[in-house]
């Protein structure tokens, strides 16, 4: 590879809670510059936060902190401990082909250790990805085929333990769909999986 291409390890470890019973994994982080916060989903333009405060608190805005114009870290941790919720992306070191934040242009060079991330979560049956590039890294790391957006494949992490792995639109404000419709989406995906 050229030595324009700069690799870029991730900045933050996996965030999973003792109870964690969903993990989320998204791509890879913006550049530090699109920061609100030092934590998943950090661009305050991402809806992750808006849609997990509606679902979750009835407010699109809970996590929004207002006077300081970013999310509010500590309340996301809280809420996410509370209601089992682990968080990490499927790069763990990646090129950006463009140098910006598009999943189109973002190569994986080291991907998640995803088993590792699964026995650190004993409780922990359902994985799922927010976008199609984090879709295809679940996909190529368990062997098994992307299901349709909403739905979920099978992965046996061993004889006793059956993991759903669901599709889930992108939460990125790239992504054609409104914030209802994507709402609408994880909403039903918390309800089949029994956390409302």
């Amino acid at each position: 590879m050229s030595n324009q291409y700069h690799i870029e390890r991730h900045p933050w470890q996996p965030f999973i809670p003792e109870n964690s019973k969903i993990l989320f994994l998204g791509t890879f982080p913006p550049k530090s510059d699109k920061w609100g916060m030092e934590f998943y989903y950090p661009n305050k333009i991402n809806d992750f936060w808006r849609i997990m405060g509606m679902i979750l608190h009835n407010d699109y805005i809970f996590f929004y902190d207002s006077s300081n114009n970013c999310f509010d870290k500590e309340l996301i941790i809280k809420s996410m401990t509370d209601n089992g919720i682990a968080l990490g992306d499927v790069g763990m070191e990646i090129i950006r082909l463009k140098n910006n934040a598009s999943d189109k242009f973002l190569k994986i060079v080291t991907p998640i250790n995803l088993l590792d991330h699964l026995k650190k979560a004993p409780k922990c049956n359902i994985i799922v990805s927010t976008g199609q590039k984090a879709a295809e890294i679940i996909s190529s790391l368990t062997q098994t085929n992307i299901p349709p957006m909403g739905n979920f494949t099978t992965f046996s992490y061993s004889t006793e333990r059956l993991i759903k792995i669901y599709r889930m639109p992108s939460t990125s404000r790239a992504y054609p769909l409104s914030l209802d419709k994507k709402t609408e989406f994880y909403h039903n995906l918390f309800i089949s999986i029994g956390i409302l």
